[in-house]
């Protein structure tokens, strides 16, 4: 099952009551100023048609920075077998003076939750009969939906998951194809970024934004391997449709692997995959 299926009614109910009865925690993902936030939060209980939720950092005192009523977030969290992923609104910010989190912030019911086979979480290996062009580029709330992107840097995609990648790029200043724009400034833990790929010759390219969680240095000394977190997918219908095709390419490539396809296919020479640079922000 590689597509995001959709529990309504009393699923999607049990659903909600078996993560706040459970304590599994959940990352909610939001849109402020034209960049993205993720935080760590706990769901802690349901009255009628609003949802509680507070932070899973118990040194934090505030609510998440710039959440606000009516802000549009996206939910995801793991349990069972599957990842369960939701998109709603936040409808209060609810003071509890008690509580060391200092509030709760008070989500509308979802009337549907999407679930997602867990084993797309697990990073499979690129193919080695493949080589996956990337192309990523630094996310900038200055930027218009329809404006240019000339900051962008080539890549090579090591490993995907429906949650997360591993891109090598080369060093700044290193000049051939593939390489970085050098005038662009450095990618930083932390930092959140656009990501494009076509997973598979003549094939759509996917797009998406992702955070980078780590930076480490190629075995070779000329590159650096980005470990990137996919962000804002269960935020909209549109990124449900990218994540389901993102678990495609995960069971794409592990039965390839699994097949012995690209040793095959390495003996007439690996197929490149072209990433062309995007034309435009956002998905």
């Amino acid at each position: 099952m590689n597509e995001v299926v959709m529990l309504r009614g009393h699923d999607s109910e049990e659903v909600l009551q078996n993560a706040i009865d459970t304590g599994v925690p959940a990352i909610m993902s939001y849109l402020s100023r034209g960049k993205w936030h993720v935080a760590k939060v706990l769901l802690t209980k349901r009255l009628g048609e609003r949802l509680y939720v507070v932070s899973a950092r118990s040194d934090t005192k505030r609510y998440p920075i710039n959440i606000q009523v009516n802000q549009p977030v996206g939910m995801s969290f793991k349990h069972a077998h599957g990842k369960f992923v939701f998109d709603t609104t936040v409808v209060d910010l609810d003071p509890l003076p008690d509580s060391a989190t200092g509030g709760a912030i008070v989500l509308a019911v979802p009337d549907r939750i999407g679930v997602l086979q867990r084993r797309s979480y697990f990073r499979v290996s690129v193919p080695a009969s493949l080589k996956v062009n990337t192309v990523l580029w630094h996310r900038s709330s200055k930027r218009g939906a329809n404006d240019q992107i000339h900051d962008y840097c080539h890549g090579r995609l090591v490993d995907i998951s429906a949650g997360g990648a591993q891109v090598v790029v080369p060093h700044k200043g290193l000049t051939g194809k593939g390489a970085c724009d050098s005038a662009r400034p450095e990618f930083k833990k932390g930092q959140f970024v656009g990501v494009r790929f076509t997973p598979m010759p003549y094939e759509t390219p996917l797009k998406f934004n992702a955070q980078i969680r780590n930076i480490l240095p190629t075995a070779d000394g000329e590159g650096a391997c980005l470990g990137l977190q996919i962000v804002g997918l269960e935020a909209s219908p549109e990124g449900r449709e990218v994540l389901a095709r993102l678990a495609a390419v995960v069971e794409q490539y592990y039965r390839m692997n699994q097949s012995g396809s690209e040793q095959r296919g390495a003996a007439h020479g690996a197929p490149e995959v072209p990433a062309e640079p995007p034309q435009q922000v956002g998905l």
